[in-house]
């Protein structure tokens, strides 16, 4: 199949004011391909919801329009509103929304006429549950049910609330992989809420970052994480490090500048004035630790530091450093014990040039 004949584009712009005084005032132009994840990604309370539920046709905005695949929607000046059923989209909340009095084959099949649902009851793992009452499954197995359902009427589009938050950490991985792998079988484009930075990274193709109510940075997910648009972005993305700095010279592909007195080294991407006010990116896993700089290293930065604390953060370590300046970075248990690291050690933090990403200030 062409997939670029078989994009759907989803064209949003809605403001609503809210009685706390927050108001959501969100633009998103996105085109969908089939099977494919667009991730609504941003702090708690950012406003992800309240634009999902826009799309669901779940709130009505004070002013805007919402436009899928060049079908109106919501178009609040001409007062045309169609509601959520004629929307034909599959909507998922955190909780299981099951009927209590329905089998989960009742559960499926409600609203269904003829459409065949043994391949999402399948993949989903819901047909041995066919008997079973709402009260009787488990955490994930209502959750398995309630996407069984939503997807059961075939739906132009899913939306998901966060529908994994609630389940433990093996039945998320499984459950993600599965509704991953049967979106693509469907084709079915969706849309995730999420303000987990690595469901997002696992799921998602497309991320709309939002902040404070508004659409901040949208893009592949992979272009997003490595070069946000902000500080304030690069923030919410779960990236340790983001530090004032100033340009000072360029040469040679290289740009040079200064965190708190300590120079570094980063890779020439987009031109930059010599006195230039920047924010300096750097993630924790693009720090690597040494007891001294080898000979031979291919990171261009090697920075004198000393180990502030380490905490455990399950099967890997997090270790805040002095540089001079505030640096996290991350290790296994196997590095640590062979650094013999511990508060108040001195090691190097290398850091290539192409691993620091830089933001004008503005």
């Amino acid at each position: 199949m062409d997939q670029s004949a078989a994009l759907t584009t989803l064209r949003l712009d809605v403001a609503q004011r809210f009685a706390s005084g927050f108001t959501v005032d969100a633009a998103l132009d996105v085109a969908l391909a089939p099977g494919s994840m667009l991730v609504l990604f941003g702090p708690s309370a950012a406003g992800k919801t309240t634009v999902l539920r826009h799309v669901a046709g779940l709130e009505r905005a004070d002013r805007g329009t919402v436009v899928f695949d060049g079908e109106v929607w919501c178009d609040v000046t001409r007062k045309l509103w169609l509601p959520t059923q004629r929307r034909r989209v599959g909507v998922v909340f955190q909780q299981p929304t099951l009927f209590p009095h329905l089998t989960v084959r009742d559960n499926i099949r409600y609203g269904v006429s003829s459409t065949p649902v043994a391949e999402v009851a399948g993949v989903l793992g819901t047909l041995d549950l066919e008997n079973r009452y709402p009260r009787e499954l488990s955490g994930g197995e209502a959750q398995r049910v309630a996407l069984a359902r939503a997807l059961a009427p075939r739906p132009r589009l899913l939306l998901l609330d966060e529908p994994f938050a609630a389940l433990d950490a093996p039945t998320r991985l499984r459950l993600r992989r599965d509704v991953r792998g049967l979106l693509q079988a469907l084709g079915t484009p969706a849309i995730l809420v999420t303000h987990d930075r690595t469901e997002a990274l696992a799921m998602g193709d497309t991320i709309a970052v939002v902040i404070g109510g508004r659409v901040r940075q949208v893009g592949p997910i992979a272009d997003v994480f490595s070069r946000p648009g902000g500080a304030d972005v690069a923030a919410s993305l779960g990236i340790e490090a983001v530090l004032p700095a100033r340009v000072r010279r360029t040469s040679d592909g290289l740009i040079e500048i200064d965190v708190d007195h300590v120079p570094l080294h980063v890779a020439e991407r987009d031109a930059l004035a010599p006195g230039s006010d920047v924010y300096a990116c750097i993630r924790a896993e693009d720090v690597t630790l040494e007891t001294r700089a080898a000979a031979h290293a291919s990171a261009r930065n090697h920075l004198a530091a000393r180990v502030v604390s380490i905490t455990s953060e399950g099967p890997i370590d997090r270790v805040a450093l002095d540089c001079g300046f505030p640096l996290d970075a991350l290790i296994t248990r196997r590095s640590r014990d062979e650094l013999q690291l511990g508060p108040g050690a001195y090691v190097t933090a290398a850091i290539k040039a192409t691993s620091v990403h830089l933001i004008p200030r503005v």
